[in-house]
């Protein structure tokens, strides 16, 4: 059977993809701990508010019509309204009517994910610049469309600037190849905050390269996990959209996160134009538009029950984000040489000082029970607890400048799992460790 350059690429499934499958095909609830899974904690979800979102909409016709028909492909005018009020209305980035009275707003076929795939599709095969650490999943999809990622390491404030000009300068005449610049804001992997000062740096770096190639270049900021900034002491995001004088800065959210991911509710707002008319036909090519009485849910959940969510959400991420780390503190210590994470979002991103965390480790191996030695390895009529997570060899772009770096990296997610038992995974990642040690697997760092 013949399949496309991305039909080929995509018949394998991605090394991450392939080691989630191998581990959930055995998992034991209530034994194994997943901590590389990056679902949001099942206690944030308001199921009675779903519920009665589900019987408002069902019973509201008048309000909400032909909610359980085909909708419009930029997505439910209940829903745009309720997003463009609950945005002003909580100055979500800074947000006036004012500021967003000329921008657009539209809704993906299947939440934010599927806004990010239709990019790839609306805008010319050629060069995406993001972060390095980088969001893994999109990166490698947007390499089996033919894209090339280049990476650019980040520092406690986002993509370092002067490296991102030397890379820029690095590329010479292929810069014109540069398809669209990619910014997670709270970065998945890492969690780094991409500082408000960053942020502008950056969409400036972009309208000057627009300018000296004489087209519009998008800069795409991904703000997937910007509800969720639990600690007080780190300062309020700023959105970039109402200094974006080029026409080039889009903003991309998501409901997942805050309310429930099973919604798949996602939007972009930014300047109305072609790239915004593109992504609208790709939402309607992809599937008329995404399910219309879940839009009116969403509608009705930000209209009525969003403060108390908010608080909710947050105070839980918070408190499980403190117990966390004090538990990486105490069990692991002076064998991390950079913990970043805990201030927003639900990820703890790890750099061992000497220890590496590949699949191919004996730290994982001895998380995994995969070492080949029975009395690490038996599980069979054991309780002997199995612990995932995500590699930082995955994280890292393989031809990047972290690609060494990232084999003593790991992503932990304090999302899914409680609190008590992420601790007893940080206890078992020491004795992991230990065993790497003993195992003689450790390396020179750098």
């Amino acid at each position: 059977m013949r399949l496309s350059s991305y039909g080929q690429a995509s018949t394998s499934p991605a090394p991450v993809s392939r080691m989630m499958a191998e581990f959930s095909h055995d998992f034991r609830d209530g034994i194994d701990i997943n901590l590389g899974v990056g679902y949001v904690n099942e206690q944030t979800i308001p199921v009675a508010g779903l519920r009665e979102a589900m019987e408002a909409v069902a019973t509201n016709g008048a309000r909400y019509r032909q909610a359980f028909n085909y909708g419009s492909p930029a997505g439910s005018a209940n829903l745009i309204t309720s997003l463009r009020n609950f945005l002003t209305g909580h100055r979500v980035g800074g947000l006036t009517e004012t500021s967003l009275a000329d921008k657009r707003l539209a809704i993906g076929a299947c939440g934010a994910t599927s806004i990010l795939d239709a990019l790839g599709e609306v805008l010319p095969q050629g060069i995406v610049v993001t972060s390095d650490p980088m969001y893994y999943i999109y990166a490698e999809a947007l390499e089996r469309r033919g894209f090339e990622v280049v990476t650019v390491p980040e520092d406690a404030e986002g993509p370092s600037l002067d490296l991102l000009r030397a890379k820029l300068d690095g590329l010479g005449p292929k810069a014109d190849r540069i398809s669209f610049f990619y910014f997670v804001t709270v970065n998945n992997p890492t969690c780094t905050l991409l500082s408000n000062r960053r942020r502008r740096a950056l969409l400036q770096v972009a309208e000057e390269l627009s300018a000296a190639q004489e087209r519009r270049i998008p800069i795409i900021y991904d703000l997937a996990y910007e509800l969720l900034l639990h600690d007080p002491a780190v300062e309020a995001f700023e959105s970039v959209l109402p200094l974006d004088s080029s026409g080039i800065a889009f903003e991309i959210g998501t409901l997942s996160k805050i309310l429930a991911p099973a919604l798949r509710i996602g939007y972009i707002l930014g300047p109305d134009g072609p790239l915004m008319n593109a992504l609208v036909q790709k939402t309607s090519d992809t599937g008329f538009s995404a399910p219309l009485f879940v839009q009116e849910m969403a509608s009705y959940l930000l209209d009525h029950k969003i403060d108390e969510q908010l608080r909710t959400v947050n105070a839980g991420y918070r408190q499980k984000a403190l117990a966390v780390r004090a538990g990486i503190e105490k069990h692991l210590g002076a064998q991390i040489e950079e913990c970043r994470g805990g201030s927003a979002g639900f990820y703890f991103y790890l750099t061992f000082r000497d220890v590496e965390t590949h699949p191919r480790s004996a730290f994982f191996q001895f998380l995994t029970r995969t070492t080949g030695t029975a009395e690490v390895d038996q599980l069979a009529g054991s309780k002997r607890v199995r612990v995932l997570y995500i590699p930082g060899e995955y994280c890292v772009h393989p031809g990047g400048d972290l690609a060494l770096q990232g084999r003593r990296q790991l992503r932990l997610s304090y999302g899914f799992e409680h609190a008590p038992r992420i601790v007893e995974a940080l206890s078992m990642m020491r004795e992991a460790a230990e065993y790497a040690r003993s195992s003689q697997q450790v390396v020179c760092p750098g």
